[in-house]
């Protein structure tokens, strides 16, 4: 359909200011150790915990977006969650974990991945993973001194009162240090 206008949006979790900044904290030395320069590091202001990826949505489903993402809230009551721990997935991806209500966080992913009824095309939704992530690597990269720094990492829990609808403003291309922006265009309390 010519002339309809999209945007890249994705379903998330963000923790609140005290938590990202005990995180910031613990990851404040990870920039010292061999190889940091090369990792491109994920701004705090895009910390978040992926529920869903959207991709690029039509202007047009936004309203029965709106409306399955409020159903998901609702059926979903408050959960305590904290930053734990990190992990990586191959050597490209660098990331804090989650521990507390995760099985609720499952649940939340799965309900917020229903999106795709309202006529999203999206790719199909598979299992869960918390995380949050706080860097990437181009090539392969050897992440277990980052994973090893993070292990004792222990956050203080919070409680989930909401998600998020987060819009994603890709990077321009061929600008050095130019990240991703995200901005929030709708959230929804959980519970009823």
């Amino acid at each position: 359909m010519s002339g309809t206008r999209s945007q890249r949006l994705f379903v998330a979790v963000l923790p609140p200011g005290p938590a990202a900044d005990e995180l910031a904290g613990a990851v404040a030395p990870l920039h010292r150790l061999p190889g940091a320069m090369d990792l491109r590091w994920t701004a705090r202001e895009g910390w978040h915990y992926t529920l869903a990826f959207l991709g690029n949505v039509d202007e047009e489903l936004l309203p029965a977006l709106y409306t399955r993402l409020e159903r998901a809230a609702h059926r979903t009551e408050p959960f305590p969650l904290r930053i734990r721990g990190g992990g990586r997935f191959d050597g490209r991806v660098l990331w804090a974990g989650a521990e507390g209500g995760l099985g609720t966080l499952r649940l939340l992913a799965e309900r917020a991945a229903a999106a795709r009824k309202s006529g999203i095309l999206m790719e199909e939704h598979q299992r869960h993973t918390p995380h949050l992530t706080l860097a990437r690597s181009r090539a392969q990269a050897d992440l277990a001194p980052y994973t090893a720094a993070l292990e004792g990492f222990d956050g203080t829990p919070w409680e989930v009162g909401e998600i998020g609808l987060v819009r994603s403003d890709l990077p321009v291309d061929g600008v050095p240090g130019e990240q991703p922006r995200y901005r929030v265009v709708r959230a929804w309390p959980l519970g009823r």
